[in-house]
């Protein structure tokens, strides 16, 4: 099977699928409109950390992650386990090519230098997170998913700094080694346990029908909506300068969606015109495409300052990611 075409859903899609780039779009300007004219609560959810991990992210994320890897059967990560290629597609995109890329799209496109460095380090920095959501949604594979995901996770605690200090120039790179490790923790070790102790408990009671038909569509009810939540909050951090200043939201956006059009342009067709399957397709493009925006903002602002045009773009960039990713 080539993936010429998406298969065919078995199941009908509820009104709340089915028009959900709509509701990601509703909820992006209730964030924008929150944080434009309610500031405040946009401030205090981000005063809500673990170190340097924001609590009500990480909480909305976990139960984004958890329904993605719930359906995952052990079987399904061995025969993902023994197809090479795509994992060393997906490492190529993002610790080759990737760097490069942005750094390259930055210099040419921006100019002030702080606002180049937060580009340039969420280029950097691959999804280990948000992505696998959007491999669920979009029908991959997501046993191949979790092993890409996990390896590059792995990847960023020994190639982040060194290629941070190379692309940036910097001598010393402060990362923050705490808050990678808690996110491997929260964004794949728990999700992961937590679906693997669901299926051995809940299948042997209610069997595979019960759960494959009933619980894994309500719990991905359950994903859509912490989503959703993530987008409102995520846009009211940013929110009134967002609206106040639209044409610097706009520049900052230029290299980050320049990078995400030219690496799905490469990836995807490779997986194509190599024969792979749909699933393992579009998991390499997604992942190559991706960023993962709380370590660049952890870096971007121990480096340069809470307040800086580093730390600005670091935030403005994700900001990009979910209407991009639902549209491809």
């Amino acid at each position: 099977m080539t993936c010429a075409a998406k298969p065919a859903r078995k199941e009908t899609l509820g009104v709340f699928e089915k028009y959900l780039t709509l509701w990601i779009a509703i909820c992006i300007v209730v964030g924008l409109l929150v944080g434009r004219f309610a500031p405040q609560f946009g401030q205090f959810i981000d005063s809500l950390k673990f170190g340097q991990l924001s609590i009500p992210i990480g909480v909305l994320l976990f139960f984004m992650m958890y329904p993605t890897v719930v359906g995952i059967r052990f079987s399904d990560i061995r025969k993902a386990a023994g197809r090479p290629k795509p994992l060393l597609t997906t490492l190529i995109a993002n610790w080759l090519i990737a760097p490069p890329l942005m750094t390259l799209l930055a210099n040419l496109i921006l100019t002030d230098p702080l606002h180049k460095a937060g580009v340039i380090l969420l280029g950097l920095s691959p999804c280990t997170a948000m992505v696998m959501w959007w491999m669920f949604l979009a029908k991959g594979d997501l046993a191949q998913g979790l092993i890409n995901t996990a390896v590059n996770a792995l990847l960023m605690l020994f190639l982040y700094a060194p290629l941070a200090a190379l692309y940036l120039g910097v001598s010393s790179i402060p990362v923050s080694w705490d808050l990678i490790a808690v996110s491997v923790l929260v964004f794949i070790a728990l999700p992961v346990a937590a679906g693997a102790i669901t299926r051995r408990v809940v299948i042997p009671r209610k069997g595979e029908e019960w759960f494959s038909n009933r619980y894994i569509p309500l719990v991905g009810k359950i994903s859509i909506i912490a989503l959703l939540t993530t987008l409102i909050v995520l846009f009211s951090f940013e929110g009134e300068i967002i609206l106040n200043n639209p044409l610097l939201v706009a520049l900052l956006a230029a290299p980050n969606l320049l990078h995400y059009a030219i690496m799905i342009s490469w990836t995807y067709p490779l997986g194509y015109f190599s024969g792979w399957a749909y699933e393992t397709t579009i998991d390499t493009t997604l992942i190559g495409s991706s960023s993962h925006f709380e370590v660049a903002i952890a870096v971007a602002t121990t480096l340069y300052g809470i307040g800086s045009g580093a730390a600005l773009a670091t935030v403005i960039g994700p900001l990009w990611k979910c209407p991009s990713c639902c549209l491809s």
